[in-house]
């Protein structure tokens, strides 16, 4: 085991990246286990390099499911010989941004729709399907306003939300509202 992993590193040194890799990006695996689903199962998220013999990577887009990870976070992650990909190991620094995991109830409504509105409250998104979707909300931002919003949706039973990764910082915010 242990030569093929110094292998593996030393065909990333010669420049001989596994397929996932190149001289800037990566995509990581995650394995967890899923409240929702049962059973473990396996998300693939998109990272920068960092610091390449650190194994340190920047999180490079929003995750659909896995928990207490957030877009921009700076992540360990080595190459499992069992997964046979770059996998998660721990955060190394914490962006300060959260995940919100948000499912339409309302049938009527368009996720696009949805969407938008926290768009225009300075969060990005990403859709994994009609009805289900996850939220960034950076750092610099107030998550009062958010939460408001996800609290009227949720009241008027058009959405559904987790916060599968909650900054200190807006969880302070929740706090004082």
């Amino acid at each position: 085991m242990q030569n093929f992993i110094t292998q593996w590193f030393t065909k990333i040194k010669e420049g001989n990246r596994p397929p996932v890799c190149d001289t800037k990006n990566c995509k990581i695996l995650f394995r967890f286990y899923s409240d929702v689903l049962e059973q473990w199962t396996v998300e693939t998220l998109w990272a920068n390099v960092v610091d390449e013999e650190k194994g340190w990577y920047r999180l490079d887009n929003i995750p659909f499911y896995a928990k207490s990870v957030a877009c921009d976070d700076i992540v360990f992650a080595e190459y499992d010989a069992d997964e046979q990909f770059l996998t998660f190991r721990e955060v190394v620094t914490a962006s300060g941004n959260s995940t919100i995991q948000i499912i339409l109830m309302d049938p009527s409504m368009e996720t696009n729709t949805i969407r938008d509105q926290f768009n225009a409250l300075g969060c990005s998104s990403e859709k994994f399907r009609d009805g289900y979707f996850v939220l960034d909300v950076p750092a610099h931002l107030s998550y009062g306003p958010i939460i408001k919003l996800l609290d009227d949706l949720f009241e008027k039973d058009t959405i559904d939300y987790a916060e599968a990764c909650l900054s200190d910082k807006h969880r302070d915010e929740t706090t004082h509202l």
